[in-house]
């Protein structure tokens, strides 16, 4: 392999553990180092290798045809003095986004001087570092920027820096809001009006300040599509009758969206189902022709028991004629005992005998 020039200076590759500098092949279990010919400064330069041979590539173009999957190897020059753990190390914490020095040497200078800041103004200066939280708040704390250690504070008194910290309230309470009215549009295409009420609580403080710009704000928003997801899934007579069943997967629902958010969703209750105005009439209609079906049901139920009842009695009454005299009789009696104005008559029965047509029977007896 021949020499590679990264900054215009010559510089030699070599491969450790390999019989030859001149070695094609490189070993994928040895670091790479780069001794540089004339310039002398430390130098780290990441080196391209593909497939298991190892060929490697310089600006873009390999030394081999041999296709094969990139990996990156990390090279260091050797007056650096870093060892092939720490620069890979140092790629790894690059990758994930962490910072492997922590504070530089700034953020110390300042927190130097606001602590000596504190001590030049004392007892003044207990003004702005001294802080108090309720029992139902806590406080998160930011110093330069980062998330202190410990959590978050409170209840009671808690110290902070006033010229590098910054801290930000968080009430743990059970907060209830309304969702507004809802156009839904039902499965059976119905459109219906519902809003809700949601109860939640914050759990975790600093997910709720590091992980979401405005928890409330978006529980708020997704109380609302949740609200509209599930009924749109749901019948006009579901929705009417199964309140406590939407309720449940609403809350379910929300609790997982929010957990991320260091929120938890504890009640969702529907308030109101607001149908359209020519829907309820024709639901009313159609109620009330029901009501009236099942009533003449009833009286055609009734008059049929009645004429059994009354073909009963008279075949009691045929079989006795004095039981009609008696009836008769009683008849009179309810109709005096009223206080009206009827004016009856009495005749005897016998008279009307003559007026009756004889049956059959009596024809037969005669």
């Amino acid at each position: 392999m021949g020499p590679i020039d990264p900054e215009g200076g010559d510089m030699k590759a070599i491969v450790a553990g390999s019989p030859s500098s001149g070695s094609s092949s490189l070993n994928m279990t040895s670091p790479v180092v780069i001794v540089p010919a004339i310039d002398e400064r430390p130098t780290v330069t990441t080196i391209t290798v593909t497939g298991v041979d190892g060929t490697l590539q310089n600006n873009g173009e390999a030394s081999s045809t041999t296709p094969a999957v990139q990996t990156p190897v990390v090279a260091c020059a050797q007056p650096c003095g870093y060892s092939s753990a720490y620069v890979t190390n140092r790629m790894h914490n690059t990758q994930l986004g962490a910072d492997p020095g922590g504070p530089g040497i700034c953020a110390f200078i300042l927190t130097l001087f606001s602590f000596l800041l504190i001590l030049a103004t004392f007892p003044l200066s207990l003004c702005f570092s001294v802080k108090v939280v309720q029992e139902y708040e806590r406080a998160v704390i930011f110093r330069l920027g980062r998330l202190l250690k410990g959590g978050a504070r409170g209840p009671g008194i808690f110290f902070i820096v006033p010229c590098i910290d910054t801290y930000r309230k968080v009430d743990l309470r059970t907060v209830s809001f309304d969702v507004p009215p809802q156009e839904v549009l039902s499965r059976d295409s119905v459109t219906v009006s519902v809003d809700a009420v949601v109860y939640y609580r914050v759990k975790n403080p600093i997910m709720a300040t590091n992980n979401v710009e405005d928890y409330s704000h978006s529980t708020r928003l997704l109380a609302a599509t949740t609200l509209r997801n599930v009924l749109g899934t749901k019948n006009l007579a579901e929705i009417l009758s199964e309140r406590e069943t939407i309720s449940h997967t609403m809350q379910s629902s929300l609790d997982e969206a929010t957990d991320p958010w260091g929120v938890k969703v504890e009640r969702v209750e529907i308030k109101d189902v607001r149908l359209p105005v020519q829907l309820q009439r024709a639901m009313a209609a159609e109620a009330e022709a029901a009501r009236e079906a099942r009533a003449k049901v009833i009286a055609a139920e009734g008059e049929q028991k009645a004429s059994r009842a009354l073909r009963d009695a008279a075949e009691v009454i045929a079989e006795s004629p004095a039981a009609l005299q008696l009836r008769y009789l009683q008849t009179l009696n309810t109709i005096s005992a009223e206080k009206n104005s009827t004016i009856i008559f009495p005749l005897p029965i016998d008279i009307l005998k003559h007026f009756i047509k004889p049956s059959k029977v009596d024809k037969y007896d005669l």
